[in-house]
């Protein structure tokens, strides 16, 4: 474990960061005192960056996983002709 002032950090924070990847936790200081910490990623974390926003959003509530994870595909429901589609439009067109 190694500790680094506020001052070094922004000036070698690509050395920290690497340090951290590689397995090593830094404590960053600010007059003596730990501040924070750069630690490795947890082994379940993604390597992802939209999964990590994903996971993040998840804890703080802004979005709710499915209940009932499936591998297969939803099940297709009948859909209408291209032929009835566009006299629709064109039906509710006339109607402005």
């Amino acid at each position: 474990m190694r500790s680094v002032g506020l001052k070094v950090l922004k000036n070698r924070l690509a050395e920290y960061v690497r340090l951290a990847a590689s397995g090593e936790t830094v404590l960053v200081t600010d007059r003596d005192q730990v501040v924070a910490e750069l630690v490795p990623p947890r082994p379940g974390r993604s390597p992802l960056l939209a999964d990590a926003l994903l996971a993040d959003a998840v804890r703080r509530g802004l979005i709710v996983p499915p209940a009932i994870v499936s591998k297969e595909p939803p099940t297709g429901y009948p859909v209408a002709r291209l032929e009835t589609l566009l006299d629709e439009l064109a039906g509710d067109r006339q109607e402005r």
